[in-house]
């Protein structure tokens, strides 16, 4: 078969050329209608801007209240709610972002800007999960007058602002994933909140002051796994990593196992930003088969089965691709693995 099928890519140009014997694919390269990638344009600002200004104002509040009542739990709770208040405006940044289309040499646009902003949010919890672990295990040792009624207060006053928070943000577009990690982000820090109040309690009740201490910690543990979670995920993307839950060599077996292909090879999976992952292949067909049905098959596949909506797929008969590769001087066996990773065939028993 002769023809290149080429969809509009993210700028929105199509060509056609015929070079003889390629098929390639681009399928939903900028968003078609019908698909949602990443941040939903349609999450409701409103409700985030209102949980924004509730988090912001009472984050203030508390850490004054925090340095006068010299309670190490206030304040690392504030540090944890300066994080809901940044998964919040990253969730509305986002949204605008993702609706600017693509231009220039940004051929995916600012997709990622959503992600270099989790990278840097994940790391600034870390760093601050370090400083007031060393603050915790200092006042252990060496535990100050905590002001345990102004403390308890002030922990159940946050247990209101964050829920009234959470239930603004359940109110927005929830589809959208950073919309839901900065609603996660929030009821974190509600069972914060709880174990600061339950500190404050026992240093009003007991005058048991390296309780404050404890909180902190527990507030510590928490903030590792939300920062560790941002790092590993945004630091994924970025290598160009495989989504963590798809296996690639999985789904290059299912892509071989579709009549009437032969191969797939230098198939490769990332994410360009959370919710969207792409893919591209080079995929042999028996000498007999239709290219473009072929594409077509395995991109509606590919969107069914897995969810990976933009891809790229080079579709050959097997025959030409020798031909092509024997013009080109290199190895003529195309069965064997290349740099680009492994090579998936169909065998008897995925017919």
């Amino acid at each position: 078969m002769s023809g290149h099928d080429h969809a509009h890519d993210d700028h929105g140009h199509a060509a056609g050329h015929d070079h003889g014997g390629h098929d390639h694919g681009g399928h939903d390269h900028g968003g078609h209608g019908g698909h949602s990638h990443g941040v939903s344009a349609d999450a409701d600002r409103r409700w985030l801007a209102i949980a924004l200004g509730l988090i912001g104002a009472f984050m203030a509040v508390e850490v004054a209240v925090g340095i006068v009542a010299q309670s190490l739990a206030l304040i690392s709770d504030a540090a944890h709610m300066l994080t809901d208040a940044v998964s919040i405006v990253l969730a509305l940044i986002a949204m605008r972002l993702a609706a600017r289309p693509a231009r220039g040499g940004f051929t995916y646009g600012l997709k990622r800007a959503e992600i270099l902003s989790a990278q840097a949010n994940g790391l600034t919890l870390l760093l601050l999960a370090v400083w007031l672990a060393y603050e915790a295990v200092r006042r252990l040792l060496d535990p100050p007058p905590v002001a345990g009624g102004l403390v308890l207060v002030t922990a159940l006053a946050g247990i209101v602002v964050n829920v009234a928070a959470a239930w603004c943000i359940s109110r927005a577009n929830r589809s959208s994933l950073a919309v839901e990690g900065a609603y996660q982000h929030i009821l974190n820090d509600l069972f914060a909140f709880i174990g600061t109040a339950v500190a404050g309690l026992i240093v009003l009740t007991t005058g048991f002051v390296q309780a404050d201490a404890i909180a902190t910690l527990v507030v510590v543990v928490l903030m590792v796994k939300a920062g560790y979670g941002l790092v590993r995920e945004s630091g994924r993307i970025f290598l160009e990593a495989a989504p963590a839950h798809m296996d690639p060599d999985a789904v290059g077996d299912r892509l071989a196992g579709h009549p009437p292909v032969t191969e797939v090879h230098d198939l490769h999976i990332w994410t360009i930003t959370s919710g969207q992952a792409a893919l591209s292949a080079h995929v042999l067909v028996e000498p007999a088969g239709d290219c473009h049905a072929v594409r077509r098959d395995l991109e509606r596949l590919l969107e069914k089965e897995y969810g990976i909506t933009h891809t790229t797929l080079q579709v050959d008969h097997v025959q030409e691709a020798l031909l092509s590769v024997g013009r080109h001087g290199a190895d003529p066996d195309p069965h064997c693995a290349d740099a680009h990773g492994p090579v998936h065939r169909q065998g008897p028993h995925d017919h």
